[in-house]
Order: C-alpha cells, then sequence, then structure tokens
C-alpha cells in the first residue's frame, strides 16, 4: 500500500501492525506507525507524529468490539462517523457521568478554536456506509451489563475502541482530519478472547484502508 502524499496511518498495537503489514498491498515501509495501546499513548503519540510527518490526513485503524453484531457483524470493517469519549468524567458503571456533562470539556473554547471540544467529535468519513458513533474507552467492557450500562450512557454507538477520541483530539488540535477504520473483533463485553475474529477483522480493515489511500491519491492527482 503505497503513501498517498500527507497521509499518515496509525496502529495501536504491534500485533495488529504485524498481521497488517503482511497483508498483500499494504506497504510496512509507508508512513505507517504505532500510536500505542490505550488513549494516554494514543493522544500523546499521535500529536508527536502528525508533527513528525507533516500529515495532512490521518487514518487510525486496528480492531473494535461491536454492539450489535446483527448491524456490525464481527469478523467485518467499518468506518466511522464520529466518535465520542467514555471513562473521563465522574463515577463509574451505571453512575458515569461524561466530562462535558459536569462542565469540563476535553479542551476549552480558546482563540484558536471555533469552539470547545465536548465528549463527542466528527470524523471523516469519505464513504457513503458509514457506520455511526465509535465509543472509546479508557478499559474495554469486562461483561454484556458493563456494556449495556455504556450503550445507556451513549445510544448512539455501534462499537468500542480504545484509542479513536485520543487521535482525534490530537487531529482535531493540530487540524488535520482523521478517518477510522476499524476491523471488527469481538463483541463488547466478550472477553474470550478464544471466540475472537482478530486475523479476519484485521484482513477487512485492510481493504477499507487501502481504498481510502487510493482514492485520496486519485483525488490529489486530478
Amino acid at each position: 500500500m503505497a503513501d498517498a502524499p500527507g497521509t499518515l496511518v496509525l496502529i495501536p498495537t504491534e500485533i495488529e501492525r504485524r498481521h497488517l503489514a503482511q497483508r498483500p498491498g499494504f506497504d510496512p515501509d509507508a508512513p505507517c506507525e504505532l500510536c500505542g495501546f490505550g488513549p494516554v499513548a494514543a493522544a500523546a503519540r499521535a500529536s508527536a507524529l502528525i508533527a513528525r510527518h507533516a500529515a495532512a490526513h490521518v487514518i487510525l485503524t486496528g480492531i473494535a468490539g461491536t454492539f450489535d453484531p446483527t448491524a456490525l457483524p464481527v469478523g467485518t470493517a467499518a468506518v466511522f462517523a464520529r466518535v465520542a469519549m467514555h471513562g473521563v468524567g465522574v463515577g463509574t458503571g451505571a453512575s458515569f457521568i461524561p466530562a462535558a456533562a459536569i462542565g469540563f470539556p476535553h479542551w476549552p473554547e480558546a482563540q484558536q478554536y471555533d469552539e470547545a471540544i465536548p465528549d463527542e467529535l466528527p470524523l471523516d468519513a469519505p464513504v457513503p456506509t458509514a457506520a455511526g458513533q465509535l465509543l472509546t474507552c479508557c478499559v474495554p467492557a469486562a461483561s454484556p451489563d458493563e456494556a449495556g450500562h455504556r450503550l445507556d450512557q451513549f445510544p448512539d454507538s455501534v462499537a468500542e475502541d480504545m484509542e479513536g477520541f485520543a487521535v482525534a483530539l490530537a487531529c482535531r488540535l493540530a487540524g488535520v482530519p482523521l478517518t477510522i477504520a476499524r476491523g471488527i473483533s469481538n463483541r463488547v463485553g466478550d472477553r474470550r478472547v478464544d471466540r475472537w475474529q482478530v486475523a479476519k477483522a484485521l484482513d477487512a480493515a485492510s481493504v477499507i484502508v487501502s481504498d481510502l489511500i487510493g482514492r485520496r491519491r486519485a483525488n490529489q492527482t486530478k
């Protein structure tokens, strides 16, 4: 997968990157970097990598869990229209209150930005079949009950990851569009890893990422 000028691909873990690098057409020598596991590492690393590569566009890929396997089946992949943050705020479980709801946006309104950054950010989703909202969590749901609490609090969410909002925040502050394409490896709350379809999910994500970069390259050469 030769890189389109200005596009930076971010992958959370070495396990995910190693699998994607073996996919036909996926070039590990392109600007394809690890952003780290979880929101803290992902935010810090994404900020540094956007600056280092002077990125004009970022694609985040890897695996995620689905809240509804009927609507978003395990083993498929999707591009998301927006991303929200769970786990930064007050309380846990059913008593959790997001940061913006208690008056603390993730970034305050400032002169260089149009508005404060709340618990949800739009994404660049250049496909007509983009899924809905991706929910980024500090820790993945450990049970179906916990998944249900999160869905009650963020009812528009269709999938769960651990890095999306962090990378989106870094991109927003840098003024760079972000596309998130995640492979669906498991149902949210299912911690039986032997039931997960990681390889199939990453294969599906690889197809989408390759297509996204191909479209961007074609548009730049027009």
